[in-house]
């Protein structure tokens, strides 16, 4: 079947791909503008230089809630190769009454999208430059958690739903033999077509849309038949997560071994599922994304390691070591990867940098909140005992169920003011457009992934504290 492109009707894309990111992108622009008017002294007609955005501290973004005070640690970042064409000079006016922000040429260059050689084939249909950002449209199901700080996306485009939905059943029932007939309802109720098409906006065809969603199946595969539902259990997690990252991070071994290995890949669901996402994925991505995504994943297979040491002792832990362990239990190789689905590549030097780590450290963690506080009736209903933020700051707090839920909103809200507020200092301080565009497409994702669990009602509920 041939790959379908976006309804020229119904697609919302080009709206999108302007809206996106802006609440970090307007942050950014105050913070240049600062930046450039702290480095050439008084505010009058002046060319803001290059080296005022990276005199920008990383600090300097816009204001926060009040209650939120604790000082951020920041990584640095160099300035821009020379290689790497750079905005040039921006006139900054005196402020008065009735003088409009001016226009920062890095944002406006990134809101009208990637353009120049070989950048084409990233649009699907033709673009404009907005004369306006839209406004936000409402999602049409569910409802978001009163005082969750979040961004509202419009409604993923339904055709690319449809048919990423179809590919990716497609592929784990003839492809992986993913599961059995009795988990049909459960796949489908996942929703992972509407999920990845709301996170990945400006994936420039279906197939880079299905290199993030086989890898969430997978995830998810591994999740549920190691770790939870579907015959998980802690004990001897550590030898299955070590052989199933093998489909992720190949063997080298002898000649005599080697074909033992090759077929253990495809001995159950989740090794079939990682061997078959990683091939394709490793086909459209570079060696050093290939190699982000290993990192990332060893990540998240440590952080389910604590959990299942925690659970054979019945420990529970203290909030500040929770909130270590969901660092690395989390979402962080699903944004992480959002240049290679939307075809284009952060340099790796620039991925490197302490300061996009923190950023993308800090959109994992707040994304895997929003888990936490979704899911919470979700897994006070399963068996046993699932550890999640507002059970644990109950425990270690002796707050009621109610007081801890809500607690746990406010760690979110810091979370994602701290997220943004480092985006925006970076997006400052390092206005190479492919940094600007990776830093938009990790926004994107964070939004797209709050959109997926508000209004996945076959998953999700929410508890009765308002």
């Amino acid at each position: 079947m041939p790959e379908p492109g976006l309804s020229p009707v119904r697609s919302a894309l080009p709206a999108a791909a302007a809206r996106f990111g802006t609440h970090i992108l307007a942050r950014a622009h105050a913070d240049a503008s600062a930046a450039a008017l702290a480095v050439t002294g008084p505010p009058h007609a002046v060319a803001a230089r290059p080296e005022a955005l990276a005199a920008a501290p990383p600090h300097a973004v816009a204001a926060r809630p009040a209650a939120v005070t604790a000082p951020r640690a920041t990584g640095t970042v160099p300035a821009p190769p020379a290689s790497v064409p750079v905005p040039g000079p921006v006139a900054v006016d005196a402020p008065g009454p009735a003088a409009a922000p001016v226009p920062n040429p890095a944002l406006e260059h990134l809101l009208r999208g990637p353009h120049g050689l070989g950048t084409a084939g990233l649009y699907l249909t033709p673009r404009q430059a907005p004369s306006a950002l839209p406004e936000s449209a409402a999602p049409v199901a569910g409802r978001p958690i009163p005082g969750l700080y979040h961004h509202p996306v419009p409604e993923p485009d339904a055709v690319r739903v449809e048919e990423v939905s179809r590919r990716i059943k497609a592929w784990a029932l003839d492809e992986v033999e993913l599961y059995p007939d009795d988990w049909e309802e459960e796949f489908d109720g996942f929703s992972v077509g509407r999920y990845m098409v709301a996170c990945h906006p400006d994936a420039p065809t279906v197939e880079h849309l299905m290199l993030a969603t086989r890898l969430m199946v997978a995830e998810n595969a591994v999740d549920d038949c190691y770790c939870e539902d579907h015959g998980g259990s802690p004990i001897g997690l550590g030898g299955r997560l070590l052989l199933a990252h093998t489909a992720l991070d190949p063997l080298h071994t002898t000649r005599e071994y080697q074909p033992q290995w090759a077929r253990s890949l495809h001995a159950d669901a989740p090794r079939r599922a990682y061997r078959s996402a990683m091939e394709y994925f490793s086909q459209h991505a570079s060696p050093s994304q290939v190699d982000r995504f290993r990192h990332d994943m060893a990540r998240l297979h440590l952080g389910y390691l604590a959990e299942a040491a925690w659970a054979q002792t019945e420990h529970v832990p203290e909030v500040w070591e929770y909130l270590a362990m969901r660092q690395f239990n989390n979402f962080r190789p699903c944004p992480t990867i959002t240049d290679t689905v939307g075809g284009y590549e952060l340099p790796a030097d620039l991925h490197a940098q302490p300061a996009v780590q923190r950023v993308i450290a800090l959109a994992g963690n707040a994304t895997t909140i929003v888990n936490d506080l979704y899911s919470y009736t979700k897994e006070l209903a399963s068996p046993g005992r699932h550890l999640n933020l507002p059970v644990v700051i109950a425990e270690r707090e002796g707050a009621s169920e109610r007081d801890a839920y809500l607690k746990a909103i406010e760690v979110h809200n810091d979370l994602m003011h701290d997220f943004e507020g480092e985006a925006a200092a970076l997006a400052a301080t390092c206005p190479v457009p492919s940094m600007l565009r990776f830093l938009r497409g990790v926004a994107v994702w964070v939004d797209g992934n709050h959109y997926w669990h508000q209004t996945n009602t076959y998953r999700y509920s929410l508890p009765d504290f308002w």
